[in-house]
C-alpha cells in the first residue's frame, strides 16, 4: 500500500493539495499530518505552502517539523510546494529577512514594487498571479507527459533563484526569470500550484506519485 504524507503545520493549502493528490488515483493514502511518526512512515513527502515566510519557518521549526524534513528528504520522494520550495532554500528577503532550511542552495527575493516588463515596457503587477508558461531545463521523471512550456498557476511575490545553475529544473519570466522548478536527487520543488493548474498540474502530482526519488 504507497502514502504520501502532506505535511500539516497549519500555513498551507493541505486540503486543495490532498485532493488533487487523490485524485490522481495513484496512490492508496493521502495523510495530512503533523505527526513525526506519519511522516517518517510514508512512502513520499509533500511540503506545501501559502503566506508569509516568516510565520511558515515560524510554524515549522515549533513543531519540530525542520529537523523530521531534514531527516525524510535524505531517502525519500520529497516535493516543495510554492512557499514549501521557498523554505527549501537558505535565505528569504520576505519579513525583513528569514532563515530558512537551507537544504537547496540559494535565496528568495522580492520582485519589487514596480516591476516593468523589460520587452515592452510595461508595468507588472506584484503578486504574479495567474498563469504562466514554464520552461522545462532538465529532463525529469516530472515532466512526463508535461509539454515543454505548458501553462501553470502562479500567485507569489518572492521568487527563487538558486544559488547553483543545475538545480535549476524549469524557469519561468515575470519581468524577470526565476525558477519555477528547482530538483536535486529525491527532491522536486516547484513555485507554482499543481493543484490550481488543472491538467497538467494533476499529471505532474501523478508522476510525483509514481517516482522513486531516482532521475
Amino acid at each position: 500500500m504507497s502514502s504520501v504524507a502532506v505535511i500539516d503545520y497549519g500555513m498551507g493549502n493541505l486540503h486543495s493539495v490532498a485532493k488533487a493528490l487523490e485524485h490522481t488515483g495513484s496512490v492508496d493514502r493521502v495523510i495530512v499530518t503533523s505527526e513525526a511518526e506519519r511522516i517518517r512512515s510514508a512512502d513520499r513527502v509533500v511540503l506545501p505552502g501559502v503566506g508569509a515566510i516568516r510565520d511558515c519557518m515560524a510554524e515549522i521549526r515549533r513543531l519540530g517539523l525542520d529537523q523530521v524534513v531534514l531527516e525524510v528528504i535524505r531517502n525519500k520522494p520529497f516535493l516543495g510546494v510554492c512557499v514549501g520550495m521557498q523554505a527549501l532554500m537558505d535565505f528569504s528577503e520576505e519579513n525583513d529577512g528569514t532563515d530558512c532550511l537551507g537544504i537547496l542552495p540559494g535565496r528568495v527575493s522580492f520582485f519589487g514594487n514596480s516591476l516593468i516588463d523589460p520587452e515592452t515596457g510595461a508595468a507588472l503587477k506584484v503578486p504574479h498571479m495567474g498563469w504562466n508558461q514554464v520552461h522545462q531545463e532538465m529532463a525529469h521523471p516530472l515532466w512526463k507527459n508535461i509539454a515543454q512550456d505548458a501553462r501553470f498557476y502562479f500567485v507569489h511575490s518572492y521568487y527563487v533563484t538558486p544559488g547553483e545553475d543545475h538545480y535549476l529544473a524549469a524557469s519561468t519570466r515575470h519581468g524577470v526569470t526565476f525558477a519555477a522548478a528547482l530538483a536535486h536527487e529525491n527532491i522536486f520543488a516547484a513555485q507554482f500550484h499543481p493543484e490550481k493548474s488543472q491538467h497538467a498540474g494533476l499529471q505532474l502530482y501523478d508522476n510525483f506519485l509514481r517516482w522513486d526519488g531516482s532521475i
